[in-house]
C-alpha cells in the first residue's frame, strides 16, 4: 500500500473551498445525548460528616458540557455548519434541563430532544480534585438507563429520522451509538434496521459511529477502528490486525455494507476504503502533548462534512485527520476544531 504524503490531497485553496460550503449544510445528528458534569471539589475544604464519620468533598465549581451525541453537534457546530438538529431521548430531570441548555447554546435545534418521564438523562458525572498542580479526575459516577426503550419511543425516532432524511433532505444524518447495553440507547436493534431500510432510498448521507456495534449497521457509512473492523468481519486473531489485513478487511466491510468505510489508526491516521480499494491517509506530525479525548468525533465530523461537500473519500480522510490533529493538542477539555485551526494547519 503507498500512503499518499500530509496534504497531497487537500491544499489550503481546496480547503477553504469545502468549508466555505458548511454554513450551507443542514445535519442532523441522532443517538445517545450525554450529559458531562464536571464537579471540582477542593480538598482543603473537607469536612467530616457528623452522620456517618466519611469526609464530605466541598464542590466549588460545576461546569456542564453536552457529551457523547453531543460532542458530535459541538464538533459540526465549531466548524460552521449552518443547521443543526438534535434527535435524542432524555429524562423529565435537572441533568435533562442542563443537557438541553448546553445545546441550545451551542446553536443545536432540540425540538426533538424528547423528554421521556421514567427515563434517565444519561449523564457523566465527573469529581475533579483541584490542588496547585491542577485537576486530576476522580472515579467517574455514571447515570445511565438500564432498561430497553420503549416501543413507542422507538416510533417516534424512526419517523424523525424519515423526516429529517426524507421529507426534509437534509444532507446528512450522523448516528451516535453511544450506549453500549443492548437497546437501552437512542440506536436499538430496531432503530438500525430502520435506518438500514431508509438509508438505501433517501439521497441523504448516513453516517454512523457506535461504541460496541458497528458491525451491524448496514447501508451507511461506518468509523470503526482497525480492530473494530476486524472484528466486524469475523476476525478472532490476537492483537491488533497488520496494515494489509486491515485494508483488507476495510474493503470487505464497504462491500458487506455497500457504503464507503474510513478505518482510524491512531497515530498513523486512516484507511479511506472502498469495496475495492483501501487508501491509506496519514495522520499529521504531534506538535506537543496531546489530548485524544474527542479525538474520534471531531474526526468523524471531518469525515462527514467533507463528504457533504463534495469531497473524495481522501479528502475526507484528510479533514477528518486535521479536525482530530486540531482537537488531540486541546488539552484537559473535549476539543473541537474550527476552519481558522484547520486552515492554520497547512500554512
Amino acid at each position: 500500500m503507498q500512503a499518499h504524503e500530509v496534504g497531497a490531497n487537500v491544499n489550503k485553496a481546496r480547503l477553504r473551498e469545502v468549508l466555505d460550503r458548511l454554513p450551507s449544510l443542514r445535519v442532523a445528528v441522532v443517538g445517545d445525548f450525554f450529559l458531562d458534569k464536571y464537579m471540582v471539589v477542593a480538598p482543603e475544604l473537607a469536612e467530616v460528616s457528623l452522620e456517618t464519620g466519611l469526609e464530605a468533598r466541598q464542590v466549588v465549581e460545576i461546569r456542564c458540557s453536552p457529551g457523547a451525541a453531543g460532542t458530535v453537534t459541538s464538533n459540526l457546530a465549531a466548524v460552521g455548519v449552518g443547521r443543526l438538529e438534535a434527535i435524542g431521548v432524555i429524562g423529565d430531570d435537572g441533568q435533562g434541563y442542563e443537557l438541553r441548555r448546553g445545546l441550545v447554546e451551542g446553536g443545536v435545534g432540540v425540538e426533538s430532544l424528547r423528554n421521556a418521564p421514567g427515563r434517565f438523562t444519561p449523564t457523566y458525572t465527573k469529581p475533579m480534585r483541584r490542588d496547585m498542580g491542577g485537576e486530576t479526575e476522580l472515579e467517574r459516577l455514571d447515570i445511565k438507563n438500564r432498561t430497553p426503550m420503549p416501543p413507542e419511543i422507538e416510533d417516534w425516532l424512526i419517523a424523525e429520522v424519515r423526516r429529517v432524511a426524507i421529507s426534509e433532505r437534509f444532507d446528512a444524518v450522523m448516528l451516535a451509538d453511544q450506549v453500549q447495553e443492548r437497546n437501552c440507547g437512542a440506536v436499538t436493534d430496531r432503530v438500525r434496521e430502520e435506518v438500514s431500510r431508509i438509508a438505501t432510498t433517501a439521497r441523504t448521507l448516513f453516517f454512523a459511529d457506535s461504541r460496541v456495534r458497528i458491525g451491524e449497521f448496514r447501508d451507511v457509512i461506518v468509523k470503526p477502528n482497525a480492530c473494530e473492523a476486524a472484528a466486524a468481519m469475523g476476525f478472532r486473531g490476537q492483537g491488533e490486525p497488520s496494515l494489509e489485513e486491515t485494508a483488507s478487511f476495510g474493503r470487505a466491510l464497504a462491500r458487506r455494507n455497500r457504503r464507503p468505510v474510513f478505518i482510524t489508526l491512531g497515530a498513523l491516521g486512516m484507511m479511506a476504503c472502498s469495496s475495492d480499494e483501501c487508501v491509506p491517509v496519514p495522520a499529521l506530525p504531534l506538535r506537543g502533548p496531546i489530548d485524544i479525548v474527542g479525538a474520534g468525533d471531531s474526526a468523524s465530523v471531518g469525515i462527514a462534512c467533507a463528504l457533504c461537500a463534495g469531497a473524495t473519500l481522501e479528502e475526507a480522510a484528510e479533514l477528518g485527520n486535521l479536525c482530530a490533529s486540531v482537537t488531540i493538542h486541546k488539552l484537559g477539555t473535549t476539543g473541537t476544531a474550527s476552519p481558522a485551526e484547520l486552515l492554520a494547519l497547512l500554512d
